[in-house]
């Protein structure tokens, strides 16, 4: 199989190369990225001499770039997206321009060259706040922030080009991904970084916001089933079963690295912060996933990752 990954330089979408090359060696994977501040290439230096590996530096809204590197591909993996809720209140229009825009490029291309799947990575952002119980995939698209109106709207664009065109799309909601090679600007990463350096956390509102937690990896195996054993039109949430306030996180971390609680500092609430995010993955686990991990574990593997990794994002936060 040759997969067309979109994004595959950023976090997740590094993680999904290197887990997609070791699990299938004989595949052949195609990474287009534009290298954005997010796209980062050192996050596969280990791979990037793989002889079914191949890197190509391009726009997702270029149709020309899209087109020439489609061709020939079994399957598309599709990452690529301006992600960062607080990026997207100050500019916005980058976000509708490369998650809706982008992703109709790629949409389009599809159609013209007959891809046999295109799966669609979106986030459980677009289900806006709940306050008791888990979201199912039918519950109604509440998106609260550009950010996660724009993953909604290129969701919305990709499920009609099922319907319409037949084109063989899956779509996958993740819950908060943590662990290896997460730019400095997200969560967890931050508060590690910045807990090294024995700066303030700043900690939004009265830190009580609540996020289920999902291991990298686990999302990357759950996305590997939803291209192989998913079903054509359909959307799969992917929660990792760990529900977890953000002060409590905090305080985690802090305590991985022998800092002090005082290191918090609790900092004016985000616009349209939503407040409790859960999944229901019922549907994605009877195709025979679940998540592996456990969640203190692997965010003590993620602490010690940063700690000894610091030429990986000192470049980033400089």
């Amino acid at each position: 199989m040759k997969i067309l990954v979109t994004g595959g330089a950023g976090f997740i979408g590094s993680n999904f190369i290197r887990f997609t090359l070791s699990k299938y060696p004989e595949y052949k994977i195609v990474n287009l990225d534009k290298l954005t501040y997010a796209g980062n290439l050192d996050n596969l230096k280990d791979v990037a001499s793989n002889r079914n590996y191949k890197f190509i530096k391009g726009d997702v809204c270029d149709k020309n770039v899209v087109e020439k590197v489609m061709k020939d591909c079994d399957a598309i993996v599709h990452f690529a997206a301006e992600t960062h809720v607080d990026r997207s209140i100050v500019d916005a229009g980058s976000f509708v321009l490369t998650d809706v825009f982008g992703s109709y490029r790629l949409l389009e291309a599809a159609k013209k060259t007959g891809v046999e799947r295109f799966i669609h990575i979106s986030t459980d952002e677009i289900y806006g706040s709940i306050e008791n119980g888990a979201f199912k995939e039918t519950d109604k698209l509440e998106p609260r922030n550009p950010y996660s109106a724009s993953k909604a709207g290129a969701e919305m664009l990709a499920k009609s080009y099922f319907i319409t065109h037949e084109l063989p799309v899956i779509i996958t909601r993740s819950s908060n991904n943590y662990g290896p090679y997460q730019h400095p600007e997200k969560f967890i990463p931050l508060f590690i970084i910045n807990a090294l350096k024995n700066k303030h956390l700043p900690l939004y509102g009265d830190g009580g916001n609540v996020r289920d937690w999902l291991y990298v990896i686990d999302n990357c195996e759950a996305i590997d089933v939803a291209l192989h054993d998913g079903k054509d039109g359909e959307t799969y949430n992917i929660g990792g079963g760990n529900e977890r306030a953000n002060i409590d996180v905090a305080k985690a971390i802090l305590g991985f690295l022998g800092k002090p609680e005082s290191l918090i500092n609790f900092i004016e609430d985000r616009k349209g912060h939503d407040r409790r995010y859960a999944l229901d993955s019922n549907k994605v686990r009877k195709l025979g996933w679940k998540p592996k991990s456990n969640f203190e574990e692997k965010l003590e593997d993620t602490v010690n990752w940063y700690k000894k990794n610091e030429s990986w994002w000192k470049k980033l936060t400089l």
